[in-house]
């Protein structure tokens, strides 16, 4: 149901502040679990909080925030009705990549989001985000499209539809115009990836309470090791 799927977002993000399996938990600011509508259909997956994202806690909120906002606008959608989250929780010093450390930290708290939200589509911003779903694909082939090779970690029925980060296009200005083009392309995938969901869902249903509990169990096995290490 939405509200218990809210609620067990809301007592995640809790999980994640209070989260020390890395030394990012220890470096940060905030934590920024993620934010939107639990029923969003379309998931927007960046790589990890940059400063203003670590200072206000929400995922985004910089520049390259506001040209996500613009972009959402072209497909006639605001950013309340899509849900935005990074794949590692807590900022890098100056921004740097995520180690792998880091990303594994993190890992069980993805996966959990992910099983709470089922979206139709994930859209990774970036080689960094696309990586955590198909590792060996390569963002400047992929993105733009339904992504057609194998993947790890997306729900049954859900579609994997790579973009560029809109931090690639405040770099690149050329990159801008590909964007637009991209994200018209995804809002026309829609109606198709609605449909393979729909099926998907219909064979599996949402995922279920237990294996919502067994993704926290392993979660809490990572901390407990990395506590231990």
């Amino acid at each position: 149901m939405p509200d218990e799927r809210a609620a067990a977002l809301a007592a995640l993000a809790v999980e994640i502040e209070a989260c020390r399996a890395c030394p990012l938990g220890s470096q940060r600011t905030q934590s920024v679990p993620g934010e939107g509508s639990p029923n969003a259909e379309l998931l927007l997956v960046g790589e990890a909080p940059g400063a203003h994202e670590d200072a206000a806690g929400r995922p985004f909120v910089g520049a390259a925030g506001k040209l996500l906002d613009l972009l959402l606008n072209l497909i006639g959608l605001q950013r309340p009705q899509v849900y935005v989250l990074n794949v590692v929780k807590c900022r890098p010093p100056e921004n740097r990549d995520p180690e792998p450390t880091e990303i594994a930290a993190c890992a069980g708290f993805l996966e959990r989001q992910l099983a709470l939200l089922q979206p139709v589509i994930i859209a990774p911003l970036g080689r960094h985000a696309l990586r955590a779903f198909a590792p060996e694909a390569k963002i400047s082939e992929t993105h733009g499209a339904p992504f057609q090779g194998e993947t790890r970690q997306t729900p049954a029925g859900t579609t994997l539809f790579p973009l560029y980060h809109p931090a690639a296009a405040l770099h690149n200005g050329a990159l801008r115009p590909t964007l637009e083009r991209d994200m018209g392309a995804l809002a026309r995938a829609l109606p198709a990836a609605r449909s393979t969901w729909r099926v998907a869902r219909g064979g599996a249903g949402e995922a279920s309470l237990s294996e919502i509990e067994a993704a926290a169990e392993r979660d809490q096995l990572r901390l407990f090791e990395s506590e231990a290490q």
